[in-house]
């Protein structure tokens, strides 16, 4: 669409029409305007799949990678086709807009939203977000680069002001958005917090660099309820406020408008703009959108890289013989830490179906092989008999982060259904917890619990009116509902109904969760009954994660128990319900005893550990990169009892790992998404490579905090963040950035790069280097450069990575552009200063055996 047109569009509506479409008419949709063709567009959270509008465990999402394992690919192909995923699964479900990526750095290991985002470098964060945004915006969807800027902590992200100093604000934060926004990025979302004293939607960011000097040309829309005023954020380039009806424009805008406090032509661009994504997006069909690059882009078989890319080197890890045949069961649960349920037999065409191809295959390629000792992995089923799989998240895996960007699976593979798969035939796969991970009881689901009205497997919801009268009823198929259906307007109170048949006697523990008055009874005994005030405007705790009240019961196996929940529903308190019930956790000792012994009796074992929704979800920050609850003893137990352990460490972001060297082999799997059983079972077993590197430094502790003191967070540290801020540290890290092991060995042969180069001109280094193994394997060279007389400058940062591949013996060379950028530091202005840099070649930040020294000259 031509500007002209977008004006005379623009030019039909009065003041008041085009205001009402600058804030959303509901959470997640824009408004219609029937006068100029205009639809409404939708929008979705997406980095872990698109949940579509709202939250029902009835309407399922493929459940991807997390984006900090789809970093560790270090593969810009396969983020590019997990975009196209992304937007196919939109399209599916009538979705415009997808709010990914999220372009944050890893500032903090500490930082509790670390799983979202991608690293703690820039470039391979600008780059890695870049290819996914292409994919997305291949199909016709819009992709959001958020959260700009600076929004790299949970901890009062709401209110806190982060103070960066400029040269840093442009190397550091800006650089992966506005790498976005040359990759042609249709909306930007506005963050929280304030930087250097001005909240990020009156920001004077948001004009320059972003619409002016990048030319940024789309949608700046809020973060949810990040808008706090009319005439600032508007004459901020602020465009859209979400979500709707309610918001601080509407009224007070026009208001604004006419008393000459905003000028029209503002309003005018910010509209403008609104139609040019509608558009792009298919939601304005008097001026249809360009075709997808792809003419059948809704169709899962036409994806990119469901084909084994050059760097898969086994075909045989997308399918096979066991890719069908699963023993787990569908989460239903967004934060994936629930019960699970529904057979997947129900399901026999997933082995056929290229999407979860390519999410299994992006597993093997995310998960990063720590250490191997002696060689122990990849495991040879011919020799195996007996697999000890040891673990809480063996079998009740975290497959996403916490909060909004969580979607409900359709069903999922844990590392124990995937094993046991892999090996049926070949070995026994044995189970033992080992240790009993406390804190919250699980939602109750389908697996336990039933519907005490029609007797099916799941739980009755109903909404009360102010007498207790019944206005409305559902089945549901989970007790966590941050939205029951329904009349909502007209109910004063939500309650759920669950049978319970206990499995075994003994303690239990019930809960239940929401806002307000709270009652819970067992077969009419009242356990729960308080009023819960609410203490946060955080709308991820709001909506999604309201306090539990917990109590604990003495049951009977055999003998069914009703238990209810009911809660009501005050002003500013959402919806959100939960209704959950488990046995209390079981005796320590025992369950340490039994996973020693299984153990023991074992030709390996799989020890499969991580991190809880309490310890890494949206809106709280880590208080410790430790393992919780004994976790690290379990490890060490096994190590100790069976020297062919492995360890898989399932998490979004690093944890302290002070049992590393004891373990024969340590795989970092992330939160994996619904394949990562199948995925984790093909890098163990040998049919893929363990195609990871790490996108963030691993210590066991944090360098930078994320609490701010007294409403201020200073970033101190400048650009030293990450593996730059430990190479100035006395002692080092336990991984460094960039670290990870494949299955075979590598020598470093030579490094060719100019030996002058013109300041403002990229750079392309050659690196010869020689697979030294048995077997074909892919190895990411990965480029830093280096002034030591710049002392300003990190001590080396991260230029350029390419991956290459060879089978046993084979040379290959390996080709890494340089742009520009690298060379340059940020002095009001991009700056090259002259003189002699040093570039170094190698597998990570701390393993370089390869350096050359180009002279930066004008003449």
């Amino acid at each position: 669409m031509i500007p002209d047109d977008l004006d005379r569009l623009v030019d039909k509506l009065d003041l008041e029409s085009k205001v009402r479409l600058l804030t959303g008419a509901t959470v997640w949709r824009t408004p219609a305007e029937p006068a100029i063709g205009l639809e409404p567009m939708v929008t979705s959270d997406g980095p872990a799949g698109v949940r579509g509008e709202g939250w029902d465990e009835r309407r399922t999402s493929l459940s991807l990678p997390s984006a900090t394992a789809l970093a560790a690919t270090w593969d810009e192909s396969l983020a590019q086709s997990i975009g196209e995923l992304l937007a196919i699964e939109a399209r599916r479900k009538g979705v415009h807009v997808v709010l990914a990526p999220t372009l944050n750095l890893h500032r903090s290991p500490l930082a509790g939203r670390h799983f979202e985002c991608y690293s703690e470098d820039p470039l391979l964060t600008a780059r890695i977000g870049a290819a996914v945004i292409r994919g997305i915006q291949s199909r016709g969807v819009a992709a959001t680069a958020k959260h700009y800027v600076a929004n790299d902590s949970e901890t009062d992200r709401l209110t806190l002001d982060a103070r960066v100093d400029e040269r840093t604000l442009r190397e550091v934060y800006l650089a992966p958005f506005e790498a976005a926004v040359q990759a042609g990025v249709w909306v930007v979302m506005s963050a929280y917090n304030g930087v250097n004293g001005v909240t990020m939607s009156e920001n004077e960011l948001l004009a320059e660099p972003l619409k002016g000097e990048w030319g940024f040309d789309g949608v700046v829309v809020s973060d949810w309820g990040a808008v706090r005023s009319a005439a600032a954020s508007a004459r901020a380039a602020q465009d859209l406020v979400m979500p709707g009806p309610d918001g601080p424009w509407g009224e007070a805008l026009v208001a604004a408008v006419r008393a000459g406090e905003v000028p029209e032509p503002v309003i005018d661009d910010k509209v403008r703009r609104l139609l040019r994504l509608a558009a792009r997006v298919g939601a304005l069909p008097a001026f249809p959108a360009p075709s997808p690059a792809d003419p059948s882009a809704g169709d899962l078989t036409t994806l990119s890289a469901l084909s084994p890319s050059a760097g898969d080197l086994t075909a045989s890890s997308t399918a096979g013989p066991s890719a069908g045949n699963l023993t787990t069961t569908s989460t239903l649960n967004p934060s994936a830490d629930g019960p699970t349920t529904g057979s997947a037999a129900e399901r026999p065409d997933r082995a056929e179906r290229p999407d979860r191809a390519l999410l299994r295959r992006t597993v093997a390629a995310s998960t990063v092989l720590l250490r191997n000792e002696g060689g122990l992995l990849p495991l040879d089923p011919a020799r195996l008999t007996r697999v000890a799989v040891i673990g809480p998240n063996a079998a009740r895996p975290r497959i996403q982060g916490g909060g909004s960007a969580g979607v409900y699976p359709e069903s999922l593979v844990t590392p124990l259904a995937g094993l046991r798969t892999a090996l049926n035939g070949h070995a026994e796969v044995h189970h033992a917890t080992g240790v009993a991970l406390g804190g919250l009881p699980a939602p109750l689901d389908v697996a336990n619990a039933r519907n005490p009205r029609t007797g099916e497997p799941g739980l009755l919801v109903r909404l009360l009116d102010a007498s207790g009268a019944e206005i409305h009823a559902e089945h549901r198929l989970t007790g966590r509902l941050p939205e029951p259906e329904g009349p909502i307007h007209r109910a004063a109170a939500v309650e759920v109904r669950a049978l319970v048949l206990p499995d075994r006697a003994g303690p239990w523990d019930v809960a239940a969760a929401g806002w307000g008055r709270l009652e819970l009874t067992v077969d009419g005994r009242v356990m729960i009954d308080e009023t819960v005030p609410r203490h946060t405007d955080d709308p991820a705790t709001v909506h999604l994660a309201p306090p539990y009240r917990t109590r604990r019961v003495t049951l009977e196996a055999g003998r069914q128990v009703e238990i209810v929940v009911r809660r009501e529903l005050v002003p500013g308190g959402g919806r959100a319900c939960v209704l959950a019930a488990a046995p209390a956790p079981a005796d320590a000792a025992a369950e340490l005893t039994a996973a020693v012994e299984l153990a023991g009796s074992c030709d390996v074992a799989v020890v499969v550990v991580g991190t809880t929704e309490q310890a890494e979800s949206e809106g709280v920050d880590r208080e410790t990169l430790g393992l919780p609850e004994g976790q690290d003893e379990l490890v060490r137990a096994v190590a100790a009892a069976n020297p062919a352990t492995v360890v898989v460490v399932n998490s979004g972001g690093p944890v302290a790992m002070p049992w590393r060297k004891e373990a024969a082999a340590v795989l970092v799997s992330w939160f994996p998404g619904e394949e990562g059983g199948n995925g984790l079972a093909d890098v163990l077993l040998g049919r893929a490579e363990p195609g990871g590197r790490l996108p963030t430094t691993w210590a066991d502790r944090a360098l930078a905090p994320t609490v701010p003191e007294q409403g201020v967070l200073e970033y101190a540290e400048g650009p030293h963040i990450g593996y730059r801020g430990w190479l100035r540290e006395q002692d080092s890290p336990a991984y460094w950035f960039g670290h990870g092991l494949g299955y075979t060995t590598w020598a470093y042969e030579g490094l060719c790069a100019p030996e002058r180069v013109a300041p403002g001109r990229p750079v392309r280094v050659r690196v010869t280097l020689r697979n030294t193994g048995r077997r074909a394997g892919r190895e990411v060279v990965q480029v830093y450069l280096g002034r030591p007389q710049d002392h300003e400058r990190p001590v080396r940062w991260l230029a350029g990575f390419a991956a290459v591949t060879a089978g046993p013996g084979e040379r290959v060379e390996a080709v890494v552009e340089v742009p520009a950028r690298a060379f340059q530091h940020w002095a009001g202005t991009w700056r090259t200063a002259e003189g002699e840099v040093s570039v170094l070649a190698g597998r990570s930040a701390a393993d370089l055996p390869l350096e050359a020294v180009i002279t930066v000259s004008y003449s």
